[in-house]
C-alpha cells in the first residue's frame, strides 16, 4: 500500500514527520536505512513472519517488487514523501537503485534473525500452511 505523507514547509524547505500509529499504520520499533547500493544489485529478496516495513526513498530512487504469493506488485519510489507498507509474510525485493538512493524503512518490530525467510519456496510452503 503506498501512503502520501503530507509535506510542511515554507521558503526554507521542506520537512516530513511521520508518527507511529497517526502516518503509517505501525509502530516504529527500528529505523534503518540502504545507500550506496549498485543499481543492478537487488536488496531484500525475504519476507518476515511478523514483521511490517514502511518504505521511504528519502533521496534518489528505487523499484520495490511485493509478492504475496499470488500477485507481484512493483512500485517506483521516487519522491520523499511517498511511503510503501510492506505486510508480515510478503516477499519483498528492493532494485533499480539510483547512484544517490538513500532507502529509509520504518519497522513495527526489533532485529529477530528467526522472523526471516530466505528462501522463495519456503516463502510459499508457509503461505499454504
Amino acid at each position: 500500500m503506498i501512503i502520501e505523507q503530507k509535506v510542511r514547509g515554507d521558503h526554507r524547505g521542506q520537512l516530513i514527520a511521520i508518527e507511529s500509529q497517526n502516518d503509517i499504520p505501525l509502530e516504529i520499533k527500528r529505523v534503518f536505512y540502504i545507500y550506496g547500493t549498485e543499481k543492478n544489485i537487488p536488496r531484500g529478496t525475504h519476507a518476515h513472519f511478523k514483521t511490517k516495513q514502511y518504505l521511504i526513498a528519502v533521496n534518489g530512487s528505487c523499484r520495490v517488487t511485493l509478492d504475496d504469493g499470488q500477485e507481484k506488485t512493483t512500485y517506483n519510489l521516487n519522491r520523499p514523501y511517498i511511503g510503501l507498507l510492506q505486510n508480515e509474510m510478503t516477499w519483498g525485493s528492493m532494485h533499480d537503485f539510483s547512484y544517490d538512493c538513500v532507502l529509509m524503512v520504518l519497522a513495527d518490530l526489533p532485529y529477530d534473525e528467526k522472523d526471516y525467510i530466505y528462501e522463495y519456496a519456503d516463502f510459499i510452503s508457509k503461505l499454504s500452511s
